[in-house]
């Protein structure tokens, strides 16, 4: 079976996002993210960011950001960091 092409082909792909909530959420929420990183900005916001592995990964994350009760600022998906590619490579 192949995979569907088209316009939303892109959603169904692995791919590397950042969420940006506003207010700080502290180091014990990790693991609540599947080990996303957090990072606490110094404008009040927290950059979520990581590995998503498809659709209904993202939409599952939407839900846990939408359950902190904080607002989400954005969310985009970002190039992988060069050391993420190394890292991630099986050979």
């Amino acid at each position: 079976m192949s995979q569907r092409q088209g316009p939303t082909a892109s959603w169904q792909e692995a791919g590397r996002y950042e969420f940006r909530v506003k207010g700080h959420l502290d180091s014990r929420w990790t693991a609540w993210f599947d080990g996303l990183t957090l990072t606490n900005e110094s404008d009040g916001t927290t950059v979520i960011c990581g590995p998503v592995v498809d659709q209904a990964a993202l939409y599952g994350l939407l839900l846990k950001l939408r359950d902190t009760g904080l607002p989400l600022v954005s969310v985009a998906k970002v190039e992988p960091d060069p050391l993420d590619v190394h890292t991630s490579d099986p050979r």
